[in-house]
């Protein structure tokens, strides 16, 4: 007879984690009160503010926000799903209505995670607004790994400097030619200050009857222009380090807010950053709208766009069709796939 083989270290690692996973669903359905079916209230409309692990934060018709457990047949629910709710009688132990059912999405912006795969972090969405500054420093790189995540969900983007009363003249005089690339490729752009209130008001009517979501770096001041916008909602605003330069981490849960002008804007720490390991490199590619015209027409079906012969994209670029900025910041992209995957199977095997 012959031994059994040791478990390696990642096997021992999910039979952990499982066990933890069950202990933590025994544990919360034993603290999750149970409204009785009788003590519920008719069927109607609500909107995701909030999600708290098995509970949701559910707004009504009537403005009314209710904290609410959900039927175990719903699988996901993330700010911004709009929902079937009945509200209870009488609250229980702070629950007071129960999600009976879940529409489904007209868009959903997700994001790779360490160990559930892609996940979901917020639905319903009408624009992406990615917002880069002069501080922490304007950078091309950052902008396209935002565009192409955006591109990839399907969610219209649009790009927004902020921070302009701090650009210096020749800040300006390199920032500019950027931006107006961006506007060449059919992008809408817009400068504002949230210290100064420059733009702030075009951003209202931007803004105006749609949901939105920021996306951007720690320190770029979404926060700032959240508060900005809607003064009421008195956002945490992180400052850039000193140290660092970078910008320190502020929100903590996702949420819905409703503008005083219109519009609604979720706020969620689930866009600070895009991994994108998860996107073939044909994928990327098409996510740069100004390739699409060339993919698929270069000699050889598995070029590089490198130094290939005959590639498509290089000819393009000889012809100013794309830009060398654009060309390079998807190779830079491609090039942080394989490292981006290698990070993540070797933290998923020490944990």
């Amino acid at each position: 007879m012959s031994k059994k083989k040791p478990l390696s270290h990642g096997q021992l690692r999910r039979m952990r984690a499982n066990q933890e996973k069950r202990l933590k669903r025994s544990k919360s359905a034993s603290d999750t009160p149970e409204l009785q079916d009788s003590s519920l209230g008719p069927e109607q409309p609500g909107v995701v503010i909030s999600r708290f692990g098995q509970h949701a934060d559910i707004e009504t018709q009537d403005g009314q926000v209710t904290r609410c457990n959900m039927r175990r047949n719903i699988k996901s629910l993330v700010t911004g799903d709009n929902v079937v709710v009945r509200l209870a009688n009488e609250q229980l132990s702070g629950i007071g209505g129960v999600v009976e059912a879940a529409h489904p999405r007209k868009s959903s912006l997700t994001r790779p995670d360490l160990y559930d795969g892609v996940k979901t972090i917020a639905a319903n969405i009408d624009q992406i607004l990615i917002v880069s500054s002069v501080i922490p420093a304007f950078t091309t790189q950052i902008i396209d790994r935002y565009l192409v995540a955006a591109e990839d969900t399907g969610i219209p983007p649009v790009i927004i400097l902020n921070k302009t009363d701090l650009l210096d003249e020749a800040q300006a005089a390199e920032i500019e030619p950027a931006l107006q690339r961006y506007r060449d490729i059919g992008y809408p752009v817009y400068k504002v200050s949230s210290k100064t209130a420059e733009g702030v008001e075009m951003m209202q009517s931007l803004l105006d009857n749609k949901v939105s979501i920021f996306a951007g770096q720690s320190g770029v001041g979404k926060s700032s222009l959240i508060n900005a916008l809607m003064p009421e909602a008195e956002l945490l605003t992180g400052d850039v380090s000193e140290n660092s330069g970078l910008g320190q981490h502020t929100t903590t849960t996702a949420k819905l807010l409703h503008l005083p002008k219109g519009g609604d804007l979720i706020d969620s720490p689930g866009v600070r950053e895009f991994a994108l390991w998860h996107l073939p490199a044909e994928r990327v590619a098409w996510c740069f709208t100004e390739f699409r015209d060339y993919l698929g027409t270069c000699k050889f079906r598995d070029c590089k766009h490198l130094d290939d012969p005959g590639c498509a994209l290089q000819e393009a670029l000889k012809q100013q069709a794309i830009t060398q900025d654009r060309f390079d910041n998807f190779h830079r992209i491609i090039a942080s796939l394989d490292e981006q995957r290698h990070a993540r199977h070797f933290r998923a095997d020490i944990d």
